[in-house]
C-alpha cells in the first residue's frame, strides 16, 4: 500500500493540471497546485511535500531552476512534465536534480505507476538500516546519503546515489537494465526510459570514474547490463 501523498504539482495548463489533480485526488493523495516558479517557491516555504512534478515551461521561469531550488532543500522524488523529447531537455532535467520525466501527452496511468514508484521508494528508504560502503576508491554513507571518492565528497542526485549504491552492493555481479531498474526504482521498468537509466549512468561515471570515456568502475557489458569493478 503507498502512504499518503503530499504533491506539489507546478503546471500553467490550467485544464491539464486540474485532471491531473483529479486523476491524484482519487488515489487518495494530497495535491497542491502551482501555476508559476514564485508560487511554489512560497507553497514549498509553507508546506511539506513528499514529491513534486514540475512542467519545464512556466511563466516566470523553467522548471529546471525550480528544480535546483528544490534541491537546496529537499530530497524528495521529482519528476519533470515536459511537452519535448529531446534528449538534451531530459539531460537538463536529470542534472538539475530529476529522478525521472514523462513526455506530454501521457496516460494518467502511466504517471501514476511512476509516483507510485517513488513513493515506495521513499517508504523502502525509510526503514533501510544505517550502513556505510566501501568499494574500490569510492566510499557510501547511506544514513546521510553522502558519496566519497578518495575521501574527496562528491556530489550526487538522489536518483545517482542509489544506482551507485545497488551496483556497489552487488560487485561483479552484471545487473540487466530490468533488475537494475527494479532495485532502484522498485518497479518493472515497464514505463521506464532506457534513455533515462542510460543518461543517469554516463552522469554518474563523469563524477566516480578517473577517466569517465574509459570507464572501469561501472563497466557496460553490451546487450548484457552493467557491472561494478570496485576492486578492480
Amino acid at each position: 500500500m503507498i502512504r499518503l501523498l503530499r504533491i506539489l504539482l507546478v503546471e500553467d495548463d490550467e485544464n491539464l493540471a486540474n485532471g491531473i489533480s483529479y486523476a491524484l485526488t482519487q488515489e487518495g493523495w494530497e495535491t497542491t497546485l502551482a501555476g508559476s516558479v514564485s508560487y511554489a517557491l512560497e507553497m514549498l516555504e509553507s508546506g511539506d511535500f513528499d514529491l513534486a512534478l514540475l512542467d519545464v515551461m512556466l511563466p516566470d521561469g523553467n522548471g529546471f531552476e525550480l528544480c535546483k531550488k528544490i534541491r537546496e532543500r529537499s530530497e524528495m522524488p521529482i519528476i519533470f512534465l515536459t511537452a519535448r523529447d529531446e534528449e538534451v531537455n531530459i539531460v537538463m532535467g536529470l542534472e538539475s536534480g530529476a529522478d525521472d520525466y514523462v513526455t506530454k501527452p501521457f496516460k494518467l496511468r502511466e504517471l501514476i505507476s511512476r509516483i507510485k514508484a517513488n513513493a515506495r521508494r521513499i517508504q523502502k528508504r525509510s526503514v533501510d538500516g544505517v550502513s556505510s560502503l566501501k568499494s574500490g576508491p569510492i566510499e557510501l554513507d547511506s544514513s546521510k546519503m553522502r558519496a566519497y571518492r578518495y575521501e574527496k565528497e562528491i556530489i550526487l542526485t538522489p536518483t545517482e546515489f542509489r544506482i551507485l549504491r545497488t551496483l556497489m552492493e552487488n560487485e561483479g555481479i552484471v545487473l540487466g537494465r530490468d533488475r537494475l531498474l527494479q532495485k532502484v526504482w522498485d518497479v518493472d521498468g515497464e514505463f521506464i526510459d532506457d534513455n533515462t537509466l542510460s543518461v543517469h549512468i554516463r552522469k554518474l561515471r563523469e563524477k566516480v570514474e578517473e577517466d569517465p570515456s574509459r570507464p572501469k568502475l561501472i563497466e557496460t557489458l553490451r546487450g548484457l547490463g552493467y557491472r561494478w569493478n570496485g576492486e578492480k
